[in-house]
């Protein structure tokens, strides 16, 4: 048997506290699947007495993540802290400059310097894996880098932040609204007291821009993808979906167009009886269309302490079963230095069409503005339906819903500028793309 893996693991929060807790447990059956021990012989965090429930009393403690990746006695230096900055950033480039491996779970940090990484390591003759930082325990990235070779991608997407699934599942089963949902989540430990980064869609977007790399084989553009989050998403709107046979879920999508790789995190309706519409709660699911395979999709929980120890723990184990001088997977599914430019595709003409809410007052000629406006700019309309108001809001209201054959984003968006300025319109419209994933 080969000589034991020593593991570093630099933040101790609930995965990493997972993480020792399973590599502990699991020691003899990791030994004799990977052909050597695995043993944790470093830790670092923020409080040495916190209780985590795993005992840490033997293992070298450091209270420098930078100082850990710089002088401690391992060969995997496992990055739990989160954040694109410091200390995760230096602790991460100390390590794989000092030649160590690295297992991260850090969406953030890949997002804003994933290709830089992926250089060092390579250049380095190491590792850099990240299973955990996209969609939790769901083997998305390994799916993409190695079981999908020969494969063209044309599109991924997917659900990828659950607390948003979750707020959107509460919502619709309990008529809830998304103020109550959102405490809730955040009472149960789903939500940050800040849950700005997941609810605007920041944490699907960081994620998507990694998927986008690897599906595609372009640089990384967290900072170039179209983001909506579900801030703006009411009860009514879930309820209308509902009577139409829809969904509402936080997508993110990424595809390969004519004119480059379009990206883009929002609010979608998807049909009820389609197999991602069945997501429920935390879950997460990413759907993967490709040339030979044809349409694959994996659903499963995206985060959480198990979840996502299960996914750093597959990474270590595949450094345990690497040897030296075996030919390395590159990080980013292809070496850094050959991934291409990215170039931000245009926003095609969307085939599901785009749901349209707009509440306006109760007078005559409305319908027919409206009308004219989507035909102005070549909207074919598949239905226009009046829904009726709560008695509270009284008689000089009415809420109309609008749902559009296949039509860009920008003429949509052109029509509905048009009417705010017609002076009849009560609050702000709603725009909601409609997805039909072929992955059924």
């Amino acid at each position: 048997m080969a000589d034991a893996l020593k593991i570093g693991i630099a933040g101790l929060g609930t995965v990493g506290a997972s993480l020792f807790r399973i590599l502990g447990e699991r020691h003899n059956m990791l030994a004799v699947a990977c052909g050597r021990d695995i043993r944790v012989t470093a830790v670092s965090a923020r409080n040495r007495s916190a209780d985590r429930g795993v005992d840490i009393t033997a293992t070298a403690w450091f209270d420098n993540a930078v100082t850990m990746a710089a002088e401690a006695d391992i060969d995997v230096f496992v990055e739990l802290m989160g954040g694109a900055g410091d200390p995760a950033y230096t602790a991460v480039k100390t390590a794989l400059n000092r030649g160590l491996h690295v297992v991260t779970a850090n969406k953030a940090l890949l997002a804003k310097h994933g290709v830089e990484l992926a250089a060092l390591a390579e250049e380095k003759g190491v590792i850099l894996n990240f299973e955990a930082a996209v969609a939790g325990g769901i083997p998305v990235i390994k799916a993409l880098r190695e079981s999908l070779t020969g494969n063209t991608v044309s599109r991924v997407y997917g659900i990828m932040n659950g607390t948003c699934n979750y707020i959107l599942t509460r919502m619709e089963k309990e008529g809830l609204s998304f103020e109550a949902c959102l405490k809730e989540a955040q009472r149960l430990g789903y939500a940050e007291a800040d849950p700005a980064f997941d609810i605007e869609g920041n944490d699907t977007a960081h994620k998507l821009s990694i998927l986008t790399t690897l599906a595609f084989g372009t640089k990384i553009a967290a900072d170039d993808i179209y983001l909506e989050g579900i801030t703006n998403i009411s009860l009514e709107d879930i309820l209308a979906a509902r009577d139409l046979g829809y969904r509402i879920k936080l997508l993110g999508v990424a595809q390969k167009t004519a004119s480059g790789i379009e990206q883009r995190v929002h609010p979608t309706m998807v049909p009820q009886d389609s197999v991602i519409a069945q997501v429920d709660g935390v879950t997460n699911a990413v759907a993967i269309e490709s040339d030979v395979l044809g349409e694959l999709l994996m659903v499963g929980p995206g985060a959480g302490g198990n979840a996502t120890a299960s996914a750093v723990m597959g990474d270590i184990a595949d450094i345990a079963k690497s040897r030296p001088g075996s030919q390395l997977v590159p990080s980013l599914g292809r070496p850094a230095t050959m991934l291409d430019a990215y170039i931000r595709g245009e926003m095609q003409s969307h085939e599901g069409g785009y749901f349209i809410r707009l509440t306006v007052e109760d007078r005559a000629g409305v319908f027919a503005s409206i009308a004219t406006r989507m035909a102005e700019n070549a909207i074919s309309l598949e239905s226009i339906v009046q829904r009726p108001q709560a008695a509270t809001q009284g008689d000089d209201r009415k809420t109309i819903i609008l749902v559009t054959h296949a039509t860009t984003e920008s003429s949509v968006r052109k029509a509905v500028d048009t009417i705010e300025t017609e002076g009849y319109l009560i609050g702000k419209p709603q725009v909601i793309r409609i997805e039909r994933p072929k992955a059924a």
